[in-house]
Parts: structure tokens; sequence; C-alpha cells
């Protein structure tokens, strides 16, 4: 069994080769190593290693972690999980990112609630590429006028789009979707719209994610391994 070090250079190989492959630069993509789950030893050892982005889904863990690594300066916390209005102040005090947003209202309270000392808020929209009813984020149709109210925020700023794709092996379904929301930024872009981040691609669909534009790969087991849920659901 390859060790942590191993999976997550295994993981950079890939992107190198993915990127590689489609005529981009590996340096064009950001590694974000999903931790949720796993002990701050972990994330602890690879940012030793020279990983710098780890990712969060649920806010207690995400305070948690940030306390216990809170001598790791460079480290920088993303949230990518469904936020819910009454944890918002954690996130707000402790992420650089927040991958999730789908309602004004969220975007709001952590506008309101982002300490002044700190950077402004990285946003990025979720939209739901798929369709699917039980996936979370805005419709591409509803996207402008959201993407235009959070713009206006302060202490926050509006980076890009994040989709989760539907859970299939079908490669040219997966396409459409992650061209969709390539489609959604240039869409945004051409409305005056700054945005230079698009989330998608996981441990599984990293390559095609990235053949069709992704700046930002969200990758967990494929560095750390399989996850055990005792009540949480799985990603």
């Amino acid at each position: 069994m390859a060790t942590l070090f191993e999976a997550w250079q295994g993981v950079q190989s890939r992107i190198d080769a993915a990127s590689t492959a489609c005529g981009r630069k590996a340096t064009e993509i950001t590694l974000l190593a999903v931790s949720k789950t796993f002990p701050a030893a972990d994330v602890r050892a690879l940012y030793a290693a020279g990983q710098r982005a780890f990712g969060e889904n649920y806010a207690q863990e995400l305070q948690q972690k940030h306390a216990e690594l809170s001598d790791c300066p460079e480290l920088i916390w993303h949230f990518i999980g469904p936020l819910q209005s009454n944890k918002t102040r954690m996130v707000a005090e402790c992420a650089a990112w927040v991958h999730s947003i789908e309602r004004l209202k969220i975007a709001e309270r952590l506008s309101q609630q982002r300490p002044a000392q700190l950077l402004p808020l990285q946003l990025c929209l979720q939209v739901n590429v798929s369709g699917e009813a039980s996936k979370s984020g805005v419709s591409p149709e509803e996207l402008l006028p959201l993407a235009q109210a959070i713009s206006q925020l302060p202490r926050v700023q509006l980076r890009g789009l994040m989709c989760i794709p539907e859970a299939t092996l079908d490669t040219v379904k997966l396409a459409k979707q992650f061209e969709m929301l390539k489609q959604c930024q240039l869409m945004l872009q051409a409305h005056g719209l700054a945005l230079d981040t698009l989330s998608m691609g996981m441990s599984g669909d990293m390559d095609l994610a990235i053949a069709h534009g992704s700046t930002l790969v969200r990758v967990g087991t494929a560095i750390f391994g399989t996850r055990h849920y005792p009540t949480q659901e799985a990603e």
C-alpha cells in the first residue's frame, strides 16, 4: 500500500500527465487535498511535504483543525461542503475559500461575519450541472443574478464556479457537464465578472475535468484512502 506521501505524489503526477495531454501547464491547476474525516496529523504531514490547500466539508471539523494547525502559516483552508446559516460564522473565521455557495443569504452572512483583519473570503458558486433534483447548486439559468448580487458584497470576493457532476462512468456525459460549467464561466465573464477559478474534478474524474478547463481539483480518496463515515454521508 502506498504511503500518504507516495499517494500525494501519484496525484501530482496524474495532474502533470493530464495537463500535458491537453496542452496545458500543470501550474495552472491547484490540487486541493480533501482532508475531511482524516486527522490533523495527516494534514501536517502533507503540509511538511509542500501541500498548502486543504478542503473540509464540515464546519466544526474545519474549526477544530484550523485551531490545531494554527502553527502552519501558509496552510489555506477551503470549505467545500453544504453550508447552513448557523455554521457560517465558523467558516467565515477559519476558511480562506468557500466553494459551495448557492444562496445569496449564505454569502451575505459570510460577508457580515468575515473578520475585518482577514483578507476577503474567496467564493465559488456551486452550479447544478447535472440537473438532478437531489444535487445542491444553483441552476445555470439562475446563475447570473446571483453572481451579480454576490459580487457587490464587502469582505468577500467572487472567484469562480464549482460543480459536482453526476455519479456516472459515462465520460461523454461527464464531459458535457464539465463543459457546461466552463460555458457558465464564459457567460459570467462576458457580463464583466472576472472569474478565474473552475473547481471541478475529483479522484475519479480529475483527468477529464482538467481537459475541460478545471483550475482546481478536489482530491480526497486518491490521497488519503477510503473514508469511513459512522453517521455522515460520503461525498
